[in-house]
């Protein structure tokens, strides 16, 4: 006869027992271990089909040094972007039977390392997602990850695989956009100041800057919500600028919403374009410009580098660039003086 263990939960013991055989064959057998003869495998495979035995998944797990499980670290899960990030990266790992566990440390820099070591203290991997830490925090956690893969920064551990967007030339497309339309007072409603693709763009307009004398670029503080954008209006109308360039989509829909408020009309008296083409951009009113990155495709990507590293597999890419694709609806249009001059 079989007893339960005081919890009532059948056990690697009453399998052992019912089998005639060690608790350690058990353990072998119910973790896939080919070593024990065939026939002893059967006969524990069938005491513990009869027992309707269910092997423990954290202890499995231990014993098997795995947890069918990564980690993914991102600074806002509000924002749209890093929802699509995190559908593309838990669907392709899903496919793979890992599940993800999510770490938000809710654009608070100083939270990304205390989460990350304890995400991947519990998982087979992790992937950061444009985390805010400084480059030298980076570089000196990022060995202590690994396997890991980085999205939106680079680093120079070795085998720490990099997807990182062109966040340089999308901003520079943008502006080049605008200066078509015969804006030339333009504004960069910058990201929050730790965002490494808030520099990228930053680093993108001074180039255009370069290229552009006769265009002016006003910078102005700003972040990454749609408060950030509503709140931003007094600055923005004192900037003069007819064209804004807001650091995603999330700010140039709260700007809109805020010019609207005050009477005025996009892209009639002033152009807003967004980053990101998150789904809500093309169901704005006006629709909006922006510039399109393939925010799914990164988070499968993310996880067909990581699969290769949990499974020391040569990956196809050791990092992967992405290029934003520029979206004109209708948020932008003819700067005031060259409307005038087309219809004067």
């Amino acid at each position: 006869m079989v007893r339960k263990s005081a919890s009532g939960r059948i056990g690697i013991a009453d399998v052992a027992l019912k089998a005639g055989v060690s608790h350690a064959t058990v353990s072998r057998v119910m973790n896939g271990n080919f070593t024990v003869d065939p026939e002893i495998a059967a006969r524990v495979r069938a005491a513990a089909a009869e027992l309707k035995y269910q092997p423990n998944p954290v202890g499995r797990s231990l014993a098997l040094g795995k947890t069918d499980t990564i980690g993914i670290v991102v600074p806002d899960l509000a924002n749209p972007t890093f929802q699509a990030i995190l559908r593309g990266l838990s669907r392709a790992a899903a496919q793979d039977g890992y599940r993800v566990l999510i770490a938000d440390s809710f654009e608070v820099s100083s939270e990304e390392s205390i989460l990350a070591g304890e995400a991947r203290r519990r998982c087979d991997g992790l992937v950061l997602c444009a985390p805010r830490m400084s480059d030298a925090e980076l570089e000196e956690l990022a060995p202590s990850l690994r396997p890991l893969v980085l999205i939106n920064r680079t680093t120079a551990a070795a085998d720490v695989p990099s997807l990182v967007v062109d966040y340089s030339q999308g901003v520079q497309d943008i502006a080049d956009h605008l200066v078509e339309l015969g804006h030339t007072r333009l504004a960069f409603l910058s990201g929050p100041p730790r965002s490494a693709s808030n520099d990228l763009r930053l680093q993108g307009l001074e180039a255009f800057k370069t290229a552009h004398p006769h265009v002016e670029v006003t910078m102005l503080e700003g972040g990454s919500d749609f408060d950030t954008g509503h709140g931003a209006v007094d600055a923005v109308l004192e900037s003069g600028a007819t064209g804004i360039l807001a650091f995603n989509d999330l700010v140039a829909m709260g700007l809109m919403s805020g010019l609207h408020e005050r009477g005025l009309d996009v892209p009639g008296d002033i152009s807003v374009t967004g980053f990101d083409d998150i789904p809500f951009a093309k169901y704005t009113t006006p629709t909006l410009t922006t510039a399109a990155v393939p925010i799914t495709e990164l988070g499968a990507e993310a996880w067909h580098q990581l699969r290769a590293l949990i499974r020391n597999e040569q990956s196809q890419a050791p990092g992967s660039h992405y290029q934003p694709r520029l979206e004109v609806r209708a948020s932008t249009g003819p700067a005031k003086a060259a409307r005038t001059a087309v219809h004067g």
